[in-house]
């Protein structure tokens, strides 16, 4: 398994990680197989999505900040519930097929870190399984 490392800016960001990890794959010389990506944090994602519009990923954020403001009426003592709660509705892990060597992504695909509570310090781990 390899780790990216990701240190965020903002309090919520999404970060394109699609190139870090074609990096990784070309590393383990896969052909065939599954690219699987997992945050271990509880208040960040992983997701797919257009990656040519960058508008494409602030009118997420907007949309996300929307349905879960940071100051709703939450329990959690910490005061970061919405961070929690956008992380479990965007998810914490993808799988990506790969083929011939890539990733298997749509024409507008990308990969992005979404960062829900930071700025922080965080990884990102990549396991590539390989058919042979």
């Amino acid at each position: 398994m390899d780790k990216i490392p990701i240190i965020t800016h903002s309090h919520t960001e999404f970060i394109d990680i699609t190139r870090k990890v074609e990096e990784l794959l070309e590393k383990q010389s896969a052909k065939e197989g599954i690219c699987y990506i997992y945050v271990p944090h509880t208040t960040a994602a992983i997701t797919i999505n257009e990656n040519a519009d960058p508008s494409v990923k602030e009118d997420m954020i907007h949309d996300l900040n929307r349905m879960v403001p940071w100051n709703g009426h939450y329990t959690h003592r910490e005061g970061n519930a919405a961070a929690h709660i956008k992380s479990t509705l965007v998810g914490s892990s993808v799988s990506v097929p790969v083929s011939l060597g890539k990733l298997a992504l749509g024409t507008w695909q990308g990969i992005y870190f979404c960062e829900f509570d930071g700025p922080r310090r965080r990884e990102v781990f990549v396991q590539i399984m390989k058919h042979e």
